[in-house]
């Protein structure tokens, strides 16, 4: 009998063991370790152990190699060889470990003779007299207390044993090791959950499984069990050709590197497994160029798999397990592909393969009418899992209805409904919140009417808002009939939702696409001008919208950035920076700030430069010893984390400019395949290429400080020649990529969101003045406005009827239309001391002029509604502006 540790298991009937006490004929454990410790100094400190050049390499022949996953350099049995984009690529049996892995050409070194005449500690074993099929034993090293193998006969240098477990004082003989639960359990795994304890069995078995839960999301229903059907010798009649055994469909490409992060987890102690991830651009070079060789698990979405079939109609050949990952949303976004693909794997699996599995494994939250057809055209006696109650109910096609009543008249109702006769019994079951109720309601029947449509009556009362919404969609899933109540009492709450949301950020994804796909977005929809509004871009920043100059410093995403408006003329942020840098060279300058306060400006210092920061979140009252604070770095838009003690006092005099960050979003490109995140692969190339490098721009939209740009290029100025070169668009270089498509709506939809601004009462209306009132709303209607003037101000008088609210802008809602007044003023005006009064039917703008005298006129361009008001026109003495000549030329609107 030898003690071992039982390291890796293949199949049912062989694995490895490495001998941990001397025995007759075997090497002892004080040999190996004196040997790992030898070529760890050998390894580490000669200089003389070249890299093995790729041509050198042959495969069964044993190397050194350095183990990322051991942290140290091993004997290796190279198994194949295979190249990759950043070279070649190793697949590996550590002799002294039995474990399997994939290093880089770059970690092999040549065996000494001295390192190779010690045997393998590694043994292969298989059971002896036994294969067994079905039983499974959760196992990891620090649970197992001893194991021991019987060594019976020894052929081709295979140990045939008895193999004993001894598991928490439990002995337990004739087993198989399921390695993707031991990795489970390594990684803390607490066991199966409800609906995991269902699902594993039968996709273990290879039955074809179909499971609708809460969880239905979780990779985890599938992985293991499917990981260890893969460690099954049933694939040797499968062509030698390459593709993977197993599929995994996934909605979209962030759930796909999800599920490939977890197979990357778990595979450490599966045989042989190399998931690779497909994603595929619409460049047609992309699909021809996918490796896929070694590969037994690929996961990706349906678009992708379609355009990596179009170029490789062979990839499915050796198909066998296809799992839907998230099937409502498969089926409900991508209905039309999954069935192609469906059909292709139906096809790859009619050809004769021998006995080979063929199993589909869908897995989701909720049940979707394409299901049907899958379990039935697809699908061979499908196990079907089923933990949610609701969804239940769609699959046994129970009848829904929605009873609209009163509440005191709910019981009197049901039992209307109910109708129970001597001819019509029926076995009812009635959900209440009281005993009273149950009481009342209560009706004996013991009569089963057979073939009778179950029912699922719901009493919808005025006390039922809360859950109107959830009832509504439920109805909806179900296709079944909504009463119009239901609506009306939706569309009020989902309403009242919104304007609970009022004080939420602007939804991110309506800015940056134009649209917001998510039922359940926790964020805001509809203009908040004291949030949207509360800063605004200065005008002087924005000196001409047919091009800026934009400098991103923050990269969000492949669309969304933050950072500066560079000033053409002179750079004001450029000069403070310079300041503010002398000025904290001294020491004796930087003083840290003792107590911390939210909101505030400080200093930071980081390496040779100075930014501006502001305290965006303190550490909770109970964690005063906390020392990390949440700051926003002003000027360039990002935020971090930094202890409290780094923060500087930032004189007065470096706080009088306004933050320069902007957020900029690129118009009119979206990611392909209707995803709703940009691929990271996009985002990297973008943030490499466009990061602190000066852009032109043409500004077609702004909300608060929010500047939508189309075009945005990169150019490189060339100063002995006065001139700007174009270097890339923005846009074409994410449309070249192929994972970017064209967006059109985007510009209408956020001009059309601005349009919807919600009424407010007249002490919550903004107002901001300067150089340009510059229209940031699209509106259908102008006001017509007259204006008169002194030596010290210019007053606008805005007709309009019934002012519901007026902004910033000059914009108003009255009489159910819209309005703006776009004014781009000729001189500059004293923002802090110009003001807004609202009257009944007009409002009246007094604009403080920032240089005394008379204006020639009041407007750079002329509009036709804007007119001098000549009942309040005050002509001064010495100076008559309606001359008759060549000054009255200059009199422009």
């Amino acid at each position: 009998c030898v003690l071992c540790s039982l390291a890796q298991a293949e199949d049912p009937s062989c694995f490895w063991i490495a001998v941990r006490e001397p025995v007759p004929g075997v090497v002892g454990e004080t040999v190996y370790e004196n040997l790992n410790a030898e070529m760890e100094q050998f390894y580490t400190s000669y200089k003389g152990t070249d890299e093995v050049k790729q041509e050198e390499i042959k495969k069964g022949q044993v190397y050194v190699v350095f183990s990322e996953e051991l942290k140290c350099w091993c004997r290796a049995l190279v198994q194949s060889v295979w190249c990759q984009a950043d070279g070649y690529q190793l697949s590996c049996f550590l002799v002294d470990y039995a474990k399997y892995c994939y290093v880089p050409s770059k970690s092999i070194r040549v065996l000494p003779g001295a390192f190779a005449k010690i045997p393998h500690r590694a043994k292969k074993c298989r059971l002896h007299c036994t294969k067994p099929l079905t039983l499974h034993i959760d196992y990891c090293e620090n649970t197992a207390t001893e194991v021991k193998a019987t060594i019976q006969t020894v052929e081709d240098n295979v140990l045939e044993v008895f193999l004993f477990v001894t598991i928490k004082d439990e002995k337990v003989r004739y087993f198989r090791i399921s390695n993707s639960i031991s990795e489970l359990a390594c990684t803390k795994f607490s066991g199966p959950t409800f609906t995991q304890s269902y699902c594993w069995p039968p996709v273990a078995g290879g039955c074809d499984v179909v499971a609708i839960s809460h969880q239905g999301n979780d990779p985890l229903l599938y992985i293991p069990p499917v990981l260890t059907l893969l460690q099954e010798n049933h694939y040797q009649a499968l062509p030698n050709m390459s593709g993977p055994l197993a599929l995994v469909l996934c909605p979209g490409w962030k759930k796909a590197q999800l599920v490939f992060d977890l197979l990357k987890t778990y595979r450490k102690g599966c045989r042989h497994l190399h998931p690779v991830l497909i994603t595929l651009g619409q460049n047609k070079e992309a699909a021809s160029q996918m490796e896929i060789r070694g590969c037994e698990v690929a996961v990706t979405t349906p678009y992708n798999l379609l355009r990596l079939l179009e170029h490789n109609a062979g990839f499915l050949c050796r198909l066998c397990h296809l799992v839907l990952d998230e099937i409502e949303v498969l089926f409900s976004d991508t209905s039309e592909q999954v069935f192609t693909i469906l059909d292709c794997y139906k096809k790859a699996t009619a050809r004769p393969r021998g006995n080979l599995p063929h199993q589909i494994i869908a897995v989701g939250t909720q049940w979707n009418k394409h299901i049907t057809p899958l379990i039935k055209e697809f699908m061979n006696d499908p196990h079907i899992v089923i933990t949610v109650i609701e969804e239940a109910a769609i699959f046994g096609n129970v009848l829904q209805v929605v009873q609209p009543c009163i509440s005191s008249s709910r019981i009197a109702e049901l039992l209307k409904i109910l109708d129970f006769t001597q001819r019509n019994l029926q076995k009812v079951l009635v959900f209440t919140d009281s005993v009273t109720e149950v009481e009342m309601i209560h009706k004996d029947s013991a009569v089963d009417q057979e073939g009778t449509k179950a029912k699922s009556v719901i009493l919808l009362t005025e006390n039922s808002s809360c859950h109107a919404p959830e009832i509504f969609y439920y109805l909806k899933h179900a296709e079944a009939e909504i009463p119009e109540e239901l609506y009306d009492l939706t569309a009020r709450v989902q309403e009242s939702e919104e304007d609970e949301k009022f004080s939420r950020p602007l939804c991110a994804s309506l800015k940056t696409f134009g649209i917001c796909s998510r039922t359940e977005c926790p964020d805001r929809h509809q203009i908040n001008l004291s949030v949207d509004m509360a800063q605004n871009i200065a005008a002087e920043m924005i000196e001409t919208p047919e091009r800026v100059t934009i400098l991103p410093l923050f990269i969000v995403h492949a669309t969304k950035y933050f950072g500066r408006i560079v000033m053409k003329q002179k750079d004001q942020y450029t000069a403070l920076a310079k300041e503010m840098n002398d000025y904290f060279k001294v020491p004796g300058h930087r003083i840290s700030v003792n107590a911390v306060e939210k909101s505030v400006f400080y200093g930071l210092h980081e390496g040779a430069v100075c930014h501006r920061v502001q305290v965006v979140e303190t550490p909770a009252k109970d964690e005063e010893n906390a020392c990390k604070v949440t700051i926003k770095y002003i000027d360039e838009g990002r935020t971090s984390q930094v202890n409290s003690d780094q923060l500087l006092h930032l004189p007065v005099k470096f706080q009088s400019l306004p933050p320069q960050a902007v957020e900029i979003i690129v118009c009119r490109v979206k990611p392909i395949d209707n995803e709703v995140e940009w691929n990271p692969k996009v985002t990297d190339h973008i943030n490499h290429k466009i990061k602190g490098k000066v852009h032109h721009a043409k500004v077609v939209h702004t909300l608060g400080r929010t500047v939508w740009v189309d075009p945005m290029v990169g150019v490189t100025h060339l100063p002995t020649m006065r001139m700007w070169v174009n270097e890339y668009n923005i846009r074409s270089e994410i449309l070249s990529m192929g994972l970017g498509t064209d967006n059109p709506e985007h510009i209408g939809e956020i001009q059309k969101l601005c349009t919807q601004i919600p009424v407010v009462d007249h002490g919550q209306m903004l107002f901001c003045f300067g150089k340009h009132l510059v229209n940031e709303l699209s509106f259908s209607c102008h006001p017509p406005i007259k204006w008169f003037q002194d030596d010290v101000s210019v007053t606008l008088k805005v007709q309009i009827l019934r002012c519901f609210k007026l902004t910033v802008y000059c914009s108003a809602y009255s009489e159910g239309k819209c309005y703006v007044a776009d004014l781009e003023l000729y001189e500059s005006v004293i923002a802090e001391k110009s003001t807004c009064v609202v009257k009944d039917t007009e409002a009246v703008i007094l604009l403080v002029k920032e240089k005394k005298g008379t204006w020639c006129k009041l407007l750079k361009n002329k509009n036709v509604h804007v007119s001098l008001d000549f009942e309040c026109w005050q002509e001064s003495e010495d100076e008559r502006p309606f001359t008759v000549g060549k000054d009255c030329m200059n009199l422009c609107l």
